[in-house]
């Protein structure tokens, strides 16, 4: 087949609009307070044999297209992912994409094989393919919900790393063969392992070359960091291991190091994971057919839709916690914030594109599952984490300064909301007592700008930009958290708010 000029501008003049309608489509997704994919998967259905009768059923194709996509995806979320924000809670988070994803198919697949009358091998792929939550969703929606950080580092933990044992379980049962389930579990061990050791060379290696290489552009910068990204993943997929825990550790390292032109390598990889997800969501649309699904899909992907909401993910996220306890609430909360999106799509495309007998009815219940669920979960986030008592008001929230080309100069830009709530009110600046080298630099009020001196007093609704050494950020933060729960007494009162 060949593509004249002609059929060139057609396809840029659909592809063109249908990215500006996604990209317009972001804003209404943030308004609403759901994840966009679902707008763009709602876009490809109507693009579909359904909608314009744009026809494509290329299984194979979408499972390597969607697999493309994860890769940006997962390495935008590395790259924008603060170490010291997951550190501490790495045990949950690494718990929760490997223990939780095996209770959570355990007791997912039962429930098909038993109540919904699925042979086992459909039975297991339901589990697999259902049980991993996804970084596109949740990146966008929690990064917008005022949590501890806690809560947010174990839920970006966990959707990086369990695309891996995921990715490889569905591959395994997808192909057929007799697996006992020690081979099974030692085979996605040892694959996940591989992959963090490669990651971690790649990230080190990377990071050190980037350092001591002068680039003759900073345009170059960003291209090089993605590059390593996806060698990563390729480099450990061709050795056989886990190419997803390879890009997500290459990139968490990358975008933790200092690197120059930092903040213009992860805007970079932002809008290019918007291009990837908005792709991703539109083609896996394109691959649904709305006349296929019938009211026993609808009827089967809620009753196991409800399984894994309220059954599987809170057992998954118990007998996860054992390595690292957290309060009841904040554990009912992310069980709650266990966002599917387009990782269970994409991993129904396996057993489609290999020809397993009833991945077709698969792909359809995984699709109006994720379908129905996100719309439930992702709006009532807010609502959810305030009954639950586990949301924080007023966190400062990181913009990164782009470093000069002398290494010596990192710096990071802190906003600070000031919260109807925050005892910052009537606070001076001098009496911040901020961490040497760093200051308040701007206030924002009523959408005026003004530069502050010692004496200028903080008030409800200001927005704080304070800049601060990289190395003090952490410091920084600390006491603006202590002040805003304490105030002036913040000094002998420590972080904890007064009772």
């Amino acid at each position: 087949m060949t593509l004249d000029v002609h059929q060139l501008d057609h396809i840029l003049l659909v592809g063109t609009g249908v990215l500006l309608l996604a990209i317009l489509a972001v804003r209404l997704s943030v308004g609403v307070g759901f994840p966009s994919l679902l707008v763009y998967l709602l876009m490809g259905v109507g693009l579909g044999e359904s909608g314009l009768g744009v026809h494509f059923e290329d299984a194979s194709l979408a499972h390597a297209l969607g697999f493309a996509a994860l890769i940006v995806i997962l390495a935008e979320g590395g790259l924008t992912t603060h170490w010291p924000e997951i550190r501490p809670v790495m045990r949950m988070g690494l718990s929760l994409a490997t223990i939780g994803v095996a209770v959570s198919v355990a007791i997912v697949a039962v429930a098909a094989h038993y109540l919904f009358g699925m042979d086992w091998r459909l039975a297991v792929l339901l589990g697999a393919v259902t049980s991993p939550t996804d970084a596109a969703a949740v990146f966008s929606v929690l990064r917008r919900v005022p949590l501890p950080r806690r809560l947010t580092g174990s839920l970006e933990a966990e959707s990086g790393l369990n695309d891996a044992p995921t990715v490889v379980l569905v591959t395994l049962v997808s192909a057929g063969g007799s697996h006992s389930a020690v081979a099974l579990v030692g085979t996605v061990a040892g694959e996940l392992v591989l992959g963090v050791v490669c990651g971690l060379a790649v990230g080190f290696g990377g990071a050190w070359l980037l350092r001591h290489v002068a680039l003759p552009s900073s345009g170059l910068y960003p291209l090089a960091v993605l590059a390593m990204t996806v060698f990563a993943y390729a480099g450990t997929a061709t050795i056989h291991g886990s190419g997803f825990a390879a890009v997500y550790v290459a990139a968490l390292i990358l975008g933790n190091s200092e690197l120059p032109h930092r903040a213009a390598t992860r805007s970079f990889s932002e809008g290019f994971a918007w291009l990837a997800q908005i792709g991703l969501f539109v083609m896996l649309g394109l691959l649904v057919s709305p006349s296929r699904i019938s009211w026993q899909h609808v009827g089967l992907a809620i009753a196991a839709g409800l399984v894994l909401t309220l059954v599987a993910r809170p057992i998954s996220v118990l007998v996860s916690s054992v390595v690292q306890p957290m309060p009841v609430r904040e554990l009912a909360f992310i069980s709650w914030a266990g966002l599917r999106g387009a990782v269970p799509i994409v991993l129904a495309t396996i057993p489609l594109s290999e020809g397993v007998h009833g991945a077709t009815r698969l792909f359809d219940i995984v699709f109006v599952m994720v379908v129905v669920y996100t719309m439930l979960t992702g709006p009532t986030l807010p609502l959810v984490a305030k009954m639950l008592k586990v949301a924080r008001r007023s966190e400062p929230r990181d913009l990164d300064v782009e470093a000069a080309p002398l290494e010596r100069i990192a710096a990071d830009l802190l906003q600070v909301t000031i919260s109807p709530k925050s005892r910052l009110h009537g606070v001076e600046v001098g009496e911040l007592r901020l961490p040497t080298g760093a200051s308040v630099a701007l206030i924002v009020r009523e959408g005026r700008a003004m530069t502050p001196e010692r004496r200028t007093v903080l008030k409800h609704g200001d927005d704080v930009l304070v800049v601060t050494p990289r190395k003090a950020r952490e410091e920084t933060e600390r006491r603006l958290r202590a002040v805003s729960l304490g105030g002036r007494l913040a000094q002998w009162l420590g972080e904890k708010p007064p009772r």
